[in-house]
């Protein structure tokens, strides 16, 4: 994956996030069959599971500052 591929990633909203996941997911069973089936290499499969990973990596990373400016938020209100 390019580098302007993950930037585009990293500017989708948490939504797309998740409909990117599963569309990718299914791209991985599909490879997957396929693989089994003889009729594609393991790398590309090794591949789409990395772009698995980076999709939920970039989840997580936005849940966490989701979290914590909430967290941040509190506290400021918390002390007024």
């Amino acid at each position: 994956m390019k580098k302007q591929d993950v930037t585009a990633l990293h500017q989708l909203t948490l939504e797309e996030l998740a409909s990117k996941l599963i569309e990718v997911e299914k791209e991985y069973q599909t490879a997957r069959l396929e693989m089994a089936a003889d009729k594609r290499k393991n790398t590309h499969i090794r591949l789409i599971r990395d772009q698995v990973a980076r999709i939920k990596t970039i989840i997580t990373e936005k849940n966490t500052w989701a979290e914590a400016e909430n967290n941040a938020t509190a506290k400021k209100e918390s002390k007024s």
